[in-house]
């Protein structure tokens, strides 16, 4: 049997300790928002579609009623309140972890009544007053770590609303663009009802002279009725857009919501900066970043806890059957007491206390580069897209031009019996199609140059 000496022990038992306190006097480290695994490019890759700035994106609509809407929105909608809350909430939360740093002083004061000497019949009462106080030495800085800790999950939440105050003012001003371009699909919508009523007049008409077969009239009714259910659909699409913008400014969503103009062009111009300063312009990567500082701080605590805690303690007060002779300073007892507590065994808790919460480090550093990453694309990606939109909304401009002429054409054509009945309403309805498509292709441009303000994390 092979003996391992007792001093060998003790002596790994000391390194151990050691070791625990050298690692536990360590403070958390400095970051970097540019320290990521991911190689971020110095140019955004779409960059040069977009050259001047603008002064500010608001602005850059000229819309005054959309203006005031996300002025009403910021200031009333119950979401952005309720984020408001938590903010004041999680400071609160950074000032209760930082009371322990500071001594800790109550007193209780009180009156006992009972027999004297065990006789019934004569009783006696005594007024307390009693102190006691007692104050842990924050030596290295262990309750600070975590005070420091709930102080970045305070700035976390504030960074988080700030995204929240972004994402709905660009909720407001995408549904404020859907609701304008609802409205003119059900104008457009509306007046193809009636040209197709005119096309159902003119072949009621021809039928009645013996010109057309009924099977024309039968299609173009057809035709018209599809038309109208297509407008029907519009119109509601108008009052579902309206109600959803009234309820993200806190309005009972009745949909009665005036104001009806044309689309606005899409700002030319938007200064976007480079990929490395959207780490700290941007809110929701504010916000990780300082999830992770919060989670450095509580692992420095944590490993803090393996040290030795210094308290102060004191006690006091007095006790007599006159309340008058309460306030005598005479006839006070006080007691003061200094400890040393220092952690031996602890079943592994604290220990394990140190890998949780590194781990979480871990975690926060990978969700840091989680949201810096979806950042990134969806900045490329709205400048990428940018492009796109505006060759699709060029061309279906021209094809809104060439459909309205050849149905002009169809008309004249079908009058003339140079064409049947289907081509004349495939012209109809493709005009119609160019010109809803048209909207579409301008909402999304308005819509897309939102997501890229939102992207870059600009102010409101």
């Amino acid at each position: 049997m092979i003996r391992i000496p007792k001093f060998n022990v003790r002596r790994a038992a000391l390194v151990g300790s050691l070791a625990g306190v050298l690692s536990a006097c360590e403070t958390a480290p400095e970051r970097d928002p540019a320290a990521l695994t991911l190689a971020v490019p110095a140019q955004w890759r779409e960059a040069a579609s977009v050259q001047e700035p603008v002064a500010g994106w608001l602005a850059g609509f000229g819309d005054e009623q959309l203006n005031a809407l996300i002025r009403v929105g910021l200031a009333e909608n119950f979401d952005l309140l309720s984020a408001a809350a938590r903010v004041d909430a999680a400071r609160e939360q950074a000032v209760i972890a930082g009371s322990g740093r500071w001594p800790q002083l109550s007193f209780v004061p009180g009156y006992q009544r009972g027999d004297a000497d065990g006789r019934q019949s004569v009783e006696s009462g005594a007024f307390s007053a009693l102190f006691s106080a007692s104050w842990e030495l924050d030596v290295w800085g262990r309750i600070k770590a975590a005070q420091i800790g709930q102080e970045r999950e305070a700035d976390a939440t504030g960074a988080d609303y700030a995204a929240a105050r972004l994402s709905l003012a660009a909720a407001i001003a995408q549904t404020y663009f859907e609701w304008l371009e609802a409205q003119w699909q059900a104008e457009v919508a509306a007046q193809s009802v009636k040209d197709r009523r005119v096309i159902v007049d003119l072949i009621r008409g021809r039928f009645n002279r013996g010109l057309t077969r009924g099977l024309d009239l039968r299609l173009a009714l057809t035709d018209l009725a599809n038309a109208e259910a297509q407008s029907a659909s519009a119109l509601n699409g108008v009052q579902i857009l309206a109600k959803r913008l009234q309820s993200l400014i806190a309005r009972y969503p009745d949909g009665e919501l005036a104001g009806r103009r044309a689309l606005p062009e899409t700002p030319q111009a938007l200064a976007v900066g480079l990929p490395a300063e959207l780490l700290t312009r941007r809110p929701d990567i504010a916000a990780a970043f300082r999830r992770l500082a919060a989670a450095d701080a509580r692992l420095e605590s944590a490993q803090k806890a393996l040290l030795p805690r210094v308290t102060l303690t004191g006690s006091g007060g007095t006790s007599t059957p006159a309340l008058a002779d309460i306030v005598d300073p005479r006839s006070a007892a006080w007691n003061l007491a200094a400890g040393l507590a220092q952690p031996l065994f602890t079943g592994d808790r604290l220990q394990a206390d140190i890998r949780l919460n590194e781990a979480r480090v871990r975690d926060a550093y990978q969700q840091y580069q989680s949201v810096a990453l979806n950042a990134f694309r969806e900045v490329e990606q709205a400048l990428a897209a940018e492009a796109r939109l505006r060759d699709q909304e060029r061309a279906l401009r021209e094809a809104v031009e060439q459909t309205e002429a050849s149905r002009k054409l169809a008309v004249y054509s079908y009058q003339q019996g140079l064409i049947e009945i289907l081509t004349l309403l495939d012209s109809y309805r493709s005009t119609l199609n160019a010109q809803s498509a048209h909207l579409a292709v301008r909402r999304q441009l308005l819509t897309n140059r939102i997501n890229l303000y939102l992207a870059l994390g600009g102010p409101v």
